[in-house]
């Protein structure tokens, strides 16, 4: 890129600041009615009945609907788990409730204090049932969430048995078992969506949704309509982090409860809500072994993933097999199984969130590869070093199937010990132990791979190029833009493939009639898939324009040249006579418009190394999270600016997994963290100043050699941070802590390990 990214702002940035984003409710008709969903509040029970009738006689109610009356058939299923006519969802609950926080019925009024008002006046009858929570007992537990399933486990899939290693020859073994917290994305704008159904049987809706086009089916099968039948447009998005990568059953009903009422309606979930109800992440208990020589070398490794899907399999049905796509993580070991099953409990559903399956596996494999360390007595940084695969052993399979693009793994680890000092620390930490001090300090390490852009098949995105009248451009695109920076990007590449500034482009996307087809943007994919593409519909736009700028200056258009730094046409050898692009739209009879073509055949696999530093008070365990060092291979930079945001937004994640978020149910089922207080979300108070570095070895899979970013810091740092807890108090006998650290675990570790 001829453009350097530190000196382009992000484009998108002005009006936020100055209050003038657009989200659904700035866009949705004004005359919207409100919509409330009545939900249950109970986690296991028959629904006996549903009484409406007080409900519809309050003021301004316009229609109170159950799943009978709301006239919507069920939600597709989701593949590859089988029996999708198991995994068809109502949008409001039928003969049975699964989880406190399912929809019963919808409350349609004139404005939302009267829908809420009515909400209350609903009567629900229940049968309560046994409430199943806990996943690891959910197997056997005597009452099953679905009659037809016979158990909670969810059927097994017919994939290839998978030989267990076996360990007879190792020096040493170690099992494990250990938990990735569930937890919740929480975006600053929560679930949101308008709808519209018109006079001739077609249907608007206003989402906040990370694939407009995914959306457009799936609302359009809710509502029985054909695809072409349904505009979904999404404005401004407060944040997805993959919890919006599907319209919710609150969403889908939107549409019929519009057809009912025959006047637009809008629905605005409250934050409890969305803690309640919105899909949740992670959620995945491992069983490992590993072992290996005493030298350190690691030669075997087995993964059980017992994969939590919450009350209906969503994300069960793909987490999972994005868990074994990086489940031998950075590391060349010769034998390796991944397992997994996965079970239905009366939760909230799981989906993706921020990394989708990738930070479970790389935290289980981290966490055991320093405990591998801590058994043969070898510094855990050299333990990394003596089994990283080697750069020259790229592209690499490993034994779950995936095939890494490229890699400099120790390069990774390398800068982040030279950035953190480490030898340094280790002495320091030594020293703060012998002078018997309270504040002890701990060292966590971890080195990560990742996959982004995994979806089966190839992967393409929409990305076309228009000249205006007045020789500026209109960039149209199909990925969807949640505050990543997209816009910026497909201006600078658009920009610099046109030989013009970034206020030169303006930028499409997010509208089903405006742009012809949009994949879901998730699993960091936009700029390896849409960035080639729009470099190809630059390349495109020049050589449309060749045979005007020919014509206006009287030569033959393969003696013209493109003088990308001028953005300028000229004729070899006469370079003072050219034509600017303003000079070509005005020479133009037709306008010029070009579609770029690129599909991403494989995936690409981003790596990197952090180093976290903690000081953990061995009186009362608490932890302060002194450094955190990032080290990260995306490939290609297209925007330093935009990398390193993506960067520290995924480090806050990893950090708040470690030390503080976990949603949290009671054995009933209620929802114990159903606020802020309760769920205590990371602030900017509770995470240092990141220090991060960059280094490119880039993908041979695309054009700009790019790949994702948006995820990797979520990746690694979680085991970092949690590597570094325990490393502060291992010597005190304490050998590991499930997520998230809080201060009373580690207290009741410290207090147990000096009995």
């Amino acid at each position: 890129m001829s453009i350097l990214g530190n000196r382009v702002q992000r484009v998108e940035d002005a009006r936020f600041l100055v209050g003038q984003g657009r989200f659904v409710p700035n866009v949705a008709p004004t005359d919207a009615a409100a919509v409330v969903f009545v939900r249950s509040t109970m986690a296991h029970a028959n629904l006996l009945a549903v009484e409406l009738n007080q409900a519809r006689n309050m003021p301004g109610v316009l229609a109170a609907v159950d799943a009978e009356s709301l006239g919507a058939n069920p939600t597709p299923g989701f593949p590859p788990i089988p029996r999708p006519d198991f995994l068809q969802r109502h949008l409001l609950a039928t003969d049975r409730v699964r989880f406190v926080g399912q929809p019963i019925a919808a409350i349609v009024a004139d404005t939302l204090s009267q829908a809420i008002d009515a909400a209350e006046m609903v009567v629900v009858d229940y049968e309560p049932l046994d409430a199943v929570i806990d996943p690891r007992r959910a197997s056997a537990h005597p009452t099953a969430l679905y009659d037809e399933l016979g158990s909670n486990a969810l059927p097994p899939l017919p994939l290839p048995e998978v030989p267990i290693p076996d360990f007879s020859d190792c020096d040493i073994v170690l099992t494990m078992e250990i938990s990735n917290s569930r937890m919740n994305a929480a975006p600053i704008e929560p679930r949101v969506a308008a709808a519209h159904w018109h006079a001739d049987d077609t249907l608007t809706c206003w989402s906040s949704t990370q694939g407009p086009h995914p959306a457009r089916s799936q609302l359009a099968a809710v509502a029985g309509l054909a695809d072409e039948s349904v505009r979904v447009i999404v404005p401004d998005i407060g944040g997805g982090f993959g919890a919006k990568a599907e319209p919710s059953l609150e969403e889908c009903a939107l549409g019929c409860l519009s057809r009912i009422v025959q006047r637009p309606v809008l629905w605005v979930e409250s934050r409890t809500e969305n803690l309640q109800a919105m899909c949740h992440g992670r959620a995945q208990y491992h069983t490992i072994t590993m072992g290996g020589r005493a030298d350190g070398r690691i030669t075997h490794y087995h993964l059980h993933n017992l994969t939590d899907a919450g009350y209906t399999p969503t994300g069960a049905g793909f987490l999972p097999f994005l868990t074994g796509t990086v489940a031998q993580g950075c590391y060349d070991i010769d034998h390796v199984a991944y397992t997994f099953e996965a079970v239905v409990t009366n939760t909230s559903t799981i989906g993706a969130f921020r990394g989708a399956g990738r930070p479970e596996a790389i935290a289980t494999l981290e966490r055991a590869v320093d405990v591998f360390a801590a058994e043969a007595g070898i510094d855990p940084v050299e333990v990394r070093r003596r089994n990283f695969i080697k750069p020259d052993n790229f592209p690499f399979t490993t034994m779950t199937g995936s095939v890494y693009d490229s890699g400099r793994f120790a390069e990774g680890l390398r800068l982040a010990c030279e950035i953190a000092g480490y030898e340094q620390l280790r002495s320091d930490q030594a020293a703060r132990r012998e002078s018997g001090s309270k504040k002890l300090l701990g060292i966590g390490v971890a080195s990560f791979v990742e996959i982004t852009a995994a979806a089966p098949g190839p992967q393409t995105e929409h990305g076309a190029i228009s000249l205006l009248d007045d020789g500026s451009f209109r960039v149209d695109f199909g990925a969807t833009a949640m505050g990543q920076g997209t816009d910026t990007t497909m201006a600078m590449i658009a920009a610099d493939g046109l030989g013009v500034g970034i206020e030169q482009i303006t930028l499409r996307s997010g509208d089903t009639d405006i742009i012809p087809h949009s994949n879901l943007t998730a699993g960091s994919r936009t700029t390896q898939v849409l960035g080639p593409t729009m470099v190809d519909a630059s390349e495109r736009m020049i050589e449309a324009a060749k045979p005007v700028a020919a014509q206006v200056l009287e030569a033959a258009v393969d003696d013209l040249v493109f003088n990308q730094q001028a953005g300028t046409f000229a004729v070899v050898g006469t370079p003072a006579i050219s034509i600017d692009w303003p000079a070509i739209a005005a020479a133009t009879e037709v306008p010029l418009t070009t579609v770029g073509e690129f599909a991403q055949e494989s995936p690409t696999f981003p790596s990197g190394s952090n180093i976290a530093v903690v000081e953990v008070d061995a009186a009362t365990g608490s932890v302060e999270l002194l450094r955190l060092i990032a080290a990260d291979d995306a490939g290609t930079i297209i925007s330093p600016m935009l990398a390193e945001g993506q960067v520290h937004g995924g480090l806050a994640t990893g950090v708040a997994q470690a030390l503080y978020e976990e949603v949290v149910y009671d054995e009933d089922g209620n929802l114990l963290t159903s606020n802020f207080i309760d769920y205590p979300v990371l602030s900017a108070r509770e995470v240092p100043s990141f220090e991060t570095t960059h280094y490119e070895t880039p993908s041979p899979n695309n054009p700009l050699g790019a790949k994702g970013i948006g995820e990797s810091g979520t990746v690694g740092s979680t085991p970092a941070v949690q590597n570094a807890v325990i490393d502060a108090i291992r010597h005190l006998g304490v050998t590991h802590i499930d997520m998230p650290m809080t201060p009373q675990k580690v207290w009741a570790a410290i207090t147990s390990a000096s009995g």
